[in-house]
Formats: structure tokens, C-alpha cells, sequence
């Protein structure tokens, strides 16, 4: 039996504890799970909000296919995926990945080959709005986020 994982895209927060729970609840095989939020900062006090775009339909699909790798590389048990959209306040969740699996270093490896393919090939864009009351462009891609992709080649 296939892995099928959790992917969502969504304006609403997510309850990364209930997340987990509802991930766990039905295999008492898992041993490992690792659980990653990423937040938004306030860029040194200068930032007030992100301003969060997808393609949609695209995104959700990029998204599980980056997932089905994951459990196929890492033998993963579960994994939960979830990103946000729109207008996302500092200190506010933009995304979870939880990686569920037998042993720790499988699900920690699993969270983190999401995370370094979801910065670099899901199609979601992010704006700036500062502290200030402007707003400013679309954040460009890091050549760190890509180098960080490629030690999974």
C-alpha cells in the first residue's frame, strides 16, 4: 500500500499540532516525526507583512509530486504539506511540512528534501510590505535556496 500524502493550499492558518495528530493517528509504525513551520519575519523590524501568490492547481500539483519523492526516497510512513496564501502578518505560519516515518533521520531528511524543493520549484511568489506603508517587489529567488536543492542530485 502507496503513501498518500497530505497537500493543502490555503488562505487560513493550520494548527500544526492538530496536523500531527491527524498524521499519526492511524499507523503505530511511525516512530520519527519531524515537524517544520516556517514564519513570517520582520526583516530587522522593516517588514510588516508577506503578500503570498501560487498558480493555482499547479501549485497543489508541484507540491504532491515533490511530496511523492520524499516518500519514495526516504521510505516515509506519512507527510503533510501545507502552504499558505495572501496576506500573511509577521510572526504568522506561511508553511508546514511534517514527515513521518520507523526512524528519525528518514523523516528529518524527508522534511528537509521538502523544504529545500518547495523554496525552489513550487510556483509561489512572495511580495514585501514594510513597516512604512509600502509596499515593495516580488522577492527574487536565492541562490542559496537553489544550492541547497542540489545536494539531493
Amino acid at each position: 500500500m502507496g503513501v498518500t500524502p497530505t497537500i493543502r493550499v490555503q488562505a487560513q492558518d493550520f494548527d500544526a499540532a492538530a496536523e500531527a495528530r491527524l498524521l499519526t493517528q492511524e499507523d503505530a509504525g511511525i516512530g520519527a516525526l519531524v515537524t517544520f513551520t516556517g514564519l513570517c519575519r520582520d526583516e530587522g523590524g522593516a517588514l510588516s507583512a508577506l503578500e503570498l501568490e501560487h498558480y493555482p492547481g499547479m501549485a497543489e500539483a508541484e507540491m504532491t509530486r515533490i511530496a511523492r519523492l520524499a516518500i519514495e526516497r526516504f521510505d516515509l510512513r506519512g507527510l503533510t504539506a501545507i502552504h499558505r496564501y495572501g496576506k500573511i502578518a509577521t510572526g504568522d505560519n506561511i508553511v508546514l511540512v511534517i514527515a513521518a516515518s520507523s526512524h528519525r533521520q528518514a523523516a528529518f531528511d524527508g522534511a528537509n528534501f521538502v523544504m529545500d524543493y518547495l523554496k525552489t520549484a513550487a510556483p509561489f511568489w512572495k511580495k514585501e510590505h514594510g513597516t512604512n506603508g509600502t509596499a515593495g517587489g516580488w522577492v527574487s529567488a536565492k541562490d542559496a535556496d537553489e544550492s541547497a536543492k542540489e545536494k539531493w542530485r
